[in-house]
């Protein structure tokens, strides 16, 4: 008879903790949630970021926090989130970049495959080439002439080591047999203030936010960086066909959480924002900006990452490429 009564009694206590468990998923999130972004204002991750950040508050009713903590090619936010509480209120808005660090800083405080889950991707988007209007070359082929013959005189900037700002320039190098020589910045703002201002000479950038100033004939476009002609310039060739065949090298972005945070939560963060970049006139707007929209399970996007870690270490081990 105790042994029943014990049996019973730990069989409430387990249907009461499933429960309490339900219950806190249920209510998630009942409290601000804070989205870290490793990079500095005013670039991608933190505009599509801020912007997730008010759709899901939408969504769910709570208020989203983003907080930009830049510095060390994304090393220190993407640090900050690894050691939060894996309870669903400490995301990270993520990229390509941090894939690219898993080979390129192999010392680093935390494991991007083990140490984090994957949500949810948000959308890609190309790169495109540009020159300040100093520099003797009107397109790709001429600019690949021209370092070929001045070797190292091209300064090329970008966001930080490791960001897709650098290792687009990287595999350019590798793939175009030119030698560049980069300049690495705290963030993609610094360094497309002094492309523009002529301090440095060309710069791989986001789309998004070159297109403007290609327009306005601040820089010069030379090509950008999509298997197909980017849908917001479609006048400039790829680097695919004008002069590095097969070259590809995009920008993507995608939400995670520190490993242990809950399947319920996981899986409701991964459908609500699913539902957001599914939205027609999110799809429309980014569309405008050259951005694509990323649709995926969670498992599917786990192994996205895991596959472009494995890309990029690739990539990094033939390009020889440094975080200077």
């Amino acid at each position: 008879m105790q042994s029943n009564f014990l049996k019973r009694g730990v069989l409430l206590l387990g249907l009461l903790a499933a429960s309490l468990a339900g219950f806190a998923q249920q209510a998630y999130p009942n409290r601000p949630v804070k989205i870290i972004v490793p990079f500095a204002a005013s670039g991608p991750a933190d505009n599509y970021a801020r912007f997730m950040a008010q759709r899901l508050q939408e969504a769910l009713g709570q208020t989203f926090v983003v907080d930009n903590r830049p510095g060390a090619g994304s090393i220190i936010g993407t640090d900050a989130a690894a050691k939060a509480a894996p309870d669903g209120y400490t995301l990270l808005m993520m990229s390509n970049t941090q894939t690219v660090n898993e080979s390129l800083i192999p010392v680093r405080p935390f494991n991007l495959l083990k140490d984090f889950v994957p949500i949810a991707p948000i959308n890609y988007s190309d790169l495109v080439l540009v020159a300040h209007p100093s520099v003797p070359a009107q397109n790709l082929p001429e600019l690949i002439k021209y370092a070929k013959a001045n070797p190292g005189k091209i300064n090329y900037a970008s966001s930080g080591n490791g960001t897709p700002y650098h290792m687009a320039g990287e595999l350019f190098k590798y793939m175009a047999g030119v030698n560049m020589t980069h300049i690495p910045y705290k963030g993609s703002a610094a360094a497309r203030t002094d492309v523009l201002s002529g301090q440095v000479d060309v710069m791989f950038d986001a789309v998004t936010t070159m297109t403007e100033n290609i327009k306005a004939g601040k820089v010069r476009g030379l090509a950008t960086t999509g298997r197909s002609r980017s849908t917001v310039a479609p006048e400039l060739p790829t680097v695919n066909e004008d002069g590095v065949p097969k070259y590809e090298s995009l920008i993507w972005l995608g939400i995670m959480a520190p490993t242990g945070t809950p399947d319920a939560i996981v899986q409701r963060l991964n459908t609500e924002i699913n539902k957001i970049v599914n939205a027609p006139d999110v799809k429309a707007t980014w569309a405008k900006q050259g951005a694509v929209a990323m649709s995926m399970t969670a498992p599917i996007f786990a192994k996205y990452v895991a596959d472009d870690v494995a890309k990029w270490a690739t990539i990094v081990k033939v390009s020889g490429a440094k975080a200077d």
